[in-house]
């Protein structure tokens, strides 16, 4: 009966280490997932391909605002507003620093 005992303790150790391990990994991972995704955003929107990028894309928006009609300048608007909400204007050429502020002053 005390071998039974042993090895029934022996086999619940065994599949019972690779839960711990696991569940440590799962507890760890959601821990330190979030803020590791947070840095590589942050690197990411600091990029010059990414500054340059959303430059372009806003010559582009530009470009159909100025071509739009006026009913549809104000969802073009609030579109262009919301895309640049979180960019660094400092990042923005002038041109486009000055196109946002005047589509700011609109509101």
């Amino acid at each position: 009966m005390k071998i039974f005992g042993i090895i029934v303790l022996g086999i619940t150790i065994m599949l019972g280490m690779p839960w711990v391990f696991v569940g440590n990994d799962f507890f760890l991972y959601r821990y330190f997932a979030p803020r590791r995704e947070a840095v590589r955003r942050q690197v990411f929107e600091q990029t010059k391909s990414y500054t340059e990028s959303m430059n372009q894309e806003l010559v582009n928006m530009r470009f159909q605002y100025e071509q739009a009609a006026p009913a549809h300048r104000a969802a073009l608007r609030s579109l262009i507003l919301r895309r640049v909400a979180d960019f660094n204007p400092a990042d923005l050429s002038p041109d486009n620093r000055d196109f946002v502020s005047q589509l700011r002053s609109e509101r």
